[in-house]
């Protein structure tokens, strides 16, 4: 009988196997895709591979104005797949190394709850465990419409075969935006559709212009307050019907129109685990109704981010395995959105610091980089920092550019730490650099 057995082998799964194994517990795991889960395998990893890849098209553009002449440039699309799954693999071949250095024995089978203390993989193969942990993540949702099955979701992104001339990118989330962004740097003609009347729900609102503003500037149709209404092929393609009576002739449709917990046949209604919205309900030490079978990260449907998963699974090592109850920690999370233009933010929106009745100041200033000034890059910059009239401290950092996500990285760390305006203005400003607006704003 194993101490721990693991179902699923994404990021949050990993972290918390190898942990455990590492401290001298027995510990299995199964993974009947491949070892890495979304983040390393269709997510975050190879995404951001495509977003440097799509970068260089305005580097090119940009590169002109600094007196360079380059002649002769294209995009190979196979070139970049190979080379981003041969970094998929090898990274791969490093978790399976990394959960097996650490001792843990890993399944490459599906694996579902049987009993208390049983595991059954698909093989008929019944494992013990004292304790269980479900680490299955999510996966894409599609909505209803006619010829939905004709659509691509974000997954078979990563397994497309040629770069697509026209693609409609269905959604406006993270994921959504990040890819038309993707595409339209890659040279495809890119309409994203929305429902919604802006992008990005639930970030700040000048956020969600600026990106707006920003994809639209480079070409990118967007079309909101507008839903798919059916999807059929044609002699060009797909052709995509709109509700606002738009017909759009294209290679591809994908809908990025959000994820769900990942908790089909994993047997939990054989153990009466407890769902809620067909997430795994958890208490805040991450246990579930059944007391030795534990959830984290996206099947839980708390805060779905790869960083967040991996704390998830340490606070669960914690408190099984180490005999000190963690709950894992999800206030002021910063977060990335790789679009262009780039986006960071932690804390509150102005929208929510007004919901919560807050007296608060707003500090914000929008500018050109000096980057762009000799490249007619007309991509601005904001910088937006929302404070507590009464205490001075800094309730959301908000930035839009290039460079956002690495920037939000260390803003994170002084407003975490409830770092107030006055500790940013006593901070000297290192020039010339976009970053000195964090501590000259007024």
């Amino acid at each position: 009988m194993y101490d721990l057995f693991v179902i699923g082998a994404g990021s949050g799964g990993v972290r918390s196997a190898r942990l455990a194994a590492s401290q001298g517990f027995s510990v299995g795991i199964a993974e009947s895709s491949r070892v890495g889960g979304t983040c390393v395998i269709r997510g975050c990893v190879p995404k951001k591979l495509m977003v440097y890849a799509a970068e260089f098209s305005q580097y090119f553009s940009d590169s002109k104005g600094y007196g360079w002449n380059i002649k002769g440039v294209n995009f190979d699309w196979q070139q970049m797949v190979a080379a981003r799954n041969n970094e998929i693999d090898r990274l791969e071949v490093a978790y399976k190394k990394n959960l097996e250095n650490s001792g843990v024995e890993i399944y490459e089978n599906f694996a579902k709850l049987k009993g208390l203390n049983a595991i059954e993989l698909d093989n008929k193969k019944v494992i013990e465990a004292k304790h269980i942990l479900l680490a299955t993540g999510g996966k894409p949702k599609k909505p209803k419409f006619h010829g939905v099955q004709l659509t691509k979701s974000s997954d078979d992104i990563f397994m497309m075969k040629n770069l697509p001339k026209k693609i409609v990118i269905y959604g406006a989330g993270y994921i959504a935006c990040e890819f038309a962004s993707i595409f339209n740097g890659l040279g495809a003609e890119v309409t994203l559709v929305h429902r919604g009347d802006n992008l990005l729900r639930g970030f700040d609102c000048d956020i969600s212009s600026l990106v707006r503003q920003g994809l639209e500037d480079k070409g990118v149709n967007v079309v909101l307050n507008t839903m798919i209404e059916s999807v059929t092929k044609c002699s060009k393609g797909l052709s995509a019907a709109l509700s606002n009576n738009q017909q759009l002739v294209v290679n591809e449709v994908v809908c990025a129109t959000g994820r769900k917990p990942n908790i089909e046949n994993l047997g939990l209604e054989k153990l009466g685990v407890n769902l809620e919205k067909d997430a795994v309900l958890v208490d805040e030490y991450q246990r579930t109704n059944i007391s030795n079978v534990y959830a984290i990260g996206d099947v839980t449907d708390r805060l779905n981010l790869t960083p967040v998963a991996i704390r998830d699974g340490i606070a669960f090592v914690n408190t099984v395995f180490n005999n000190k109850p963690t709950i894992p920690d999800h206030h002021l999370v910063p977060k990335a959105v790789f679009t262009k233009p780039e986006v960071g933010t932690v804390g509150l929106s102005e929208l929510e610091v007004e919901k919560k009745g807050i007296i608060f100041v707003v500090y914000k200033t929008e500018f050109k980089p000096m980057k762009n000034q000799l490249s007619g890059n007309p991509q601005k910059t904001l910088m937006k920092m929302i404070v507590e009239k009464k205490s001075d401290k800094i309730l959301g950092v908000h930035i839009v550019g290039d460079g956002a996500a690495e920037l939000i990285q260390i803003a994170a760390v002084a407003v975490k730490m409830g770092a107030t305006k006055s500790d940013f203005d006593a901070t000297c400003a290192v020039h010339p650099t976009a970053a000195e607006e964090l501590v000259t704003l007024n």
